[in-house]
């Protein structure tokens, strides 16, 4: 398998991440060249990859992705020589280098921008426990305050306080953000917070239709279900199903 120079552990990477950035085109999660998924290189030297900004997500290369430091310098080596071949957004850098920085657990951060999730962000009551794929997070979610476009690297440790523990949380008035120890969880978080808030529109969107809120006790119980020792194979199944939504449907192979 040709690796473009890479060593095979960031060439997979680098292949799983470009898998993802078609697999949340592929759910229609994107915002044009706009949000971002990124992914720790392994090894010490605390690298991560990031998308070249501009390309699209359903055109994602593994060789498109560019490597950066943790002070969101490129590091590659023909960098200086062409550097057009790697531009980052910088919101992009501030949000995920600061999960990278604090959380070492986490492999991969994945941030959308998608209409139910920034409408649900902007609910002052944040995600209501009232579907299934709801209560996956239920004592489970973090919240972030909106502060504007992300710029300003001062937020970094705002928003780290704010995640904590937590895989999940919902910037106010701007979008998601899941993280993972591995890729497949980062989606998988991605997945059901997705879909949590498409269904929580929808509910809405009934009008004065009175929801019906789970007790407490089935809330707790519901998300404890989610967290059983069995759950990694499932995420690994999830994961090949969802690789097979995009195998050979582009022009170029996500592998490339």
């Amino acid at each position: 398998m040709e690796t473009h120079g890479y060593s095979q552990e960031e060439w997979q990477v680098r292949c799983d991440l470009a898998a993802l950035y078609r697999v949340i085109a592929h759910f229609r999660w994107t915002d044009m060249i706009f949000t971002h998924i990124s992914a720790r290189v392994p090894g010490k030297e605390h690298h991560f990859l990031i998308n070249l900004y501009g390309v699209l997500f359903d055109e994602m290369r593994a060789s498109d992705l560019v490597k950066i430091d943790q002070d969101g310098r490129v590091v590659e080596p023909d960098a200086e020589l062409h550097p057009e071949r790697y531009q980052v957004n910088p919101a992009g850098f501030t949000i995920h280098s600061a999960i990278h920085m604090a959380r070492h657990d986490v492999v991969c951060v994945v941030h959308t921008h998608t209409a139910p999730g920034t409408a649900v962000s902007a609910q002052k009551n944040g995600l209501l426990p009232i579907s299934q794929h709801a209560l996956k997070y239920y004592g489970h979610l973090a919240y972030h305050n909106y502060e504007g476009i992300a710029l300003d690297l001062a937020e970094r440790d705002r928003l780290v306080n704010d995640l904590g523990h937590h895989n999940a949380m919902i910037l106010r008035n701007h979008g998601l953000l899941t993280c993972g120890k591995t890729i497949p969880l980062a989606f998988q978080e991605m997945y059901f917070l997705e879909r949590a808030c498409d269904i929580q529109v929808r509910a809405q969107a009934a009008g004065n239709a009175e929801l019906i809120l789970p007790s407490d006790e089935v809330c707790k119980t519901t998300a404890a279900q989610y967290y059983r020792d069995d759950m990694d194979g499932i995420t690994d199944m999830q994961w090949k199903a969802a690789l097979r939504l995009i195998d050979g449907l582009a022009k170029t192979d996500y592998r490339s």
